[in-house]
């Protein structure tokens, strides 16, 4: 090569830059400076060369090495690639794109296949810019280069991570080891209730009203040992958002997510550091009630089977009787009444009931008949079970709910107005009603046999449980039907009872 050609070499990349047949040392015995660049030129995840203005290649790093296979004391001084790294057809065509960036402003991507040390071909995706000299012309061209398959990688990892981030139909996460989101995408902030920006950088406390525990705990244990193998159903209580009509009353939604996480290692270290957790879940709210009612319907109508096998065994039909009320107990309530109509009168009259204090069998009340003789009941004006009673439908109670609900289909009359129950404690609140201290949510349903009200069924729970609803109205009314029937059965056999209408 001759002098003037690694003169301009020198004057392309500085003087403390490497010449051509130099790349590892720049100069022998070269400063700090020389030293620095060649270390950052290796260091390089990308490979790199570069030319002079007339061709010349004047750095190559070891990126570039580990691709092509030749190294930079082979490639450095060479003019081009003709012959070497190209085919010789092709080496025109290749060298005039290349130093074309020259006379171009920003950099130039083109794709090649170049020749490997061991005769193979590789297609590489270049990017070239010119090199400005201390006059501000060029001087040379810097080229970096890359496989194509890992540059298609590359882009393929950014396009997942932009279609995730953008709106995925999953809700995606990205938690900092303190557990606080960093990145959230359209269907997680929906989702939470939340824009994109606000809930960045905050607990998730702030976010999840119950079930942060099981939350948070699953994101530890990713940090801590990985990704469990399956996916895991969370279940939630967000905040509702101050603009949405929430039906599930105090401002609150409960949400099922099942969930799948991912620990972030950053590929830069030697040893894995985690960055945080990716998070990604998907709502299933809709699918496990559809179950769970499926389940609780399934388990009802099994009760009801084996309490009817059950009361066609016994001989007393007050026994049958209360033989209903035991099966539709399990998982259903944690007392039960049952209340008859006195003789000639309109007053209830306790005659069977469930211990008060721990739970039992509802078992007859001692001094009371099955035609309704004994003592009545001190229910006050507006009692949920005399409402049952004169409307002839069910109706719903709960301690701090504010109102008494009429729940029945059948109900006969005018609408139930809402009676205010106030803030008073529950244990109060069951007091006033005759009903046990431990009562914050009651269910009364009529019992109706041939055309007339024997009495009602009431079904108690306590605060631990949730407040019945419509579908637990239409299951004691099931049962009420059939204690209803045996009770019937017990005043004809009682003595004096006629049994007419």
């Amino acid at each position: 090569m001759s002098a003037s050609r690694s003169e301009t070499a020198g004057a392309a990349l500085g003087p403390d830059e490497p010449g051509p047949g130099e790349a590892r040392r720049p100069e022998r015995g070269g400063g700090p400076g020389a030293e620095l660049l060649a270390a950052l030129l290796d260091g390089m995840d990308a490979a790199l060369c570069a030319f002079d203005a007339d061709g010349v290649i004047t750095h190559w790093n070891r990126e570039a090495e580990r691709i092509l296979g030749w190294s930079a004391g082979e490639a450095v001084g060479r003019r081009g690639f003709a012959g070497w790294a190209v085919r010789s057809a092709d080496a025109g065509e290749v060298e005039a794109r290349l130093l074309a960036a020259m006379d171009a402003p920003g950099r130039q991507v083109h794709e090649f296949a170049l020749l490997r040390k061991d005769g193979s071909r590789v297609l590489v995706r270049t990017q070239s810019a010119r090199v400005p000299g201390v006059d501000g012309k060029p001087t040379g061209v810097y080229t970096a280069f890359s496989e194509v398959h890992a540059q298609i990688d590359l882009e393929r990892s950014i396009a997942l991570s932009e279609a995730l981030f953008d709106d995925a139909s999953w809700g995606v996460v990205l938690v900092d080891v303190d557990l606080r989101p960093t990145v959230v995408n359209a269907h997680a902030a929906r989702a939470l209730g939340a824009g994109r920006v606000s809930p960045l950088g905050r607990p998730l406390g702030e976010l999840v009203v119950r079930g942060v525990e099981e939350l948070e705990g699953a994101l530890h244990h990713v940090l801590a040992e990985g990704a469990p193998r399956g996916l895991v159903e969370l279940w939630v209580t967000l905040r509702a958002a101050e603009d949405q009509d929430d039906a599930e009353g105090e401002g609150e939604r409960r949400r099922c997510w099942r969930s799948g996480f991912l620990r972030l290692a950053s590929p830069l270290a030697e040893e894995p550091v985690p960055l945080g957790v990716g998070w990604l879940f998907h709502d299933v709210t809709e699918q496990k009630l559809a179950e769970q009612e499926a389940d609780r319907l399934r388990f009802r109508a099994s009760q009801l089977h084996r309490a009817g096998r059950a009361a066609v065994e016994c001989e007393d039909p007050m026994e049958a009787a209360t033989a209903y009320v035991d099966f539709a107990l399990a998982g259903f309530a944690d007392h039960a009444l049952i209340d008859l109509v006195e003789p000639g009168g309109d007053r209830l009259v306790r005659a069977a009931a469930t211990p008060s204090g721990a739970p039992g069998p509802c078992v007859p009340v001692a001094g009371a008949g099955p035609e309704g003789s004994g003592i009545p009941v001190r229910y006050p004006a507006g009692h949920p079970a005399l409402q049952s009673a004169d409307r002839v439908g069910s109706v719903r109670a709960s301690a701090g709910a504010g109102a008494v609900t009429r729940a029945g289909a059948r109900a006969r009359g005018g609408g139930s107005p809402a009676v205010d129950v106030g803030g008073r404690a529950a244990g109060e609140w069951a007091e006033e009603r005759q009903w046990p201290g431990d009562t914050a949510h009651a269910l009364c349903t009529p019992l109706r046999s041939r055309g007339r009200t024997l009495g009602v069924l009431t079904f108690l729970r306590t605060a631990s449980r949730p407040p019945f609803e419509r579908p637990d109205a239409v299951y004691a009314e099931s049962v009420a039907t059939l204690a209803a029937a045996s009770l019937d059965l017990a005043r004809l056999a009682a003595p004096g009872e006629d049994g007419g209408p």
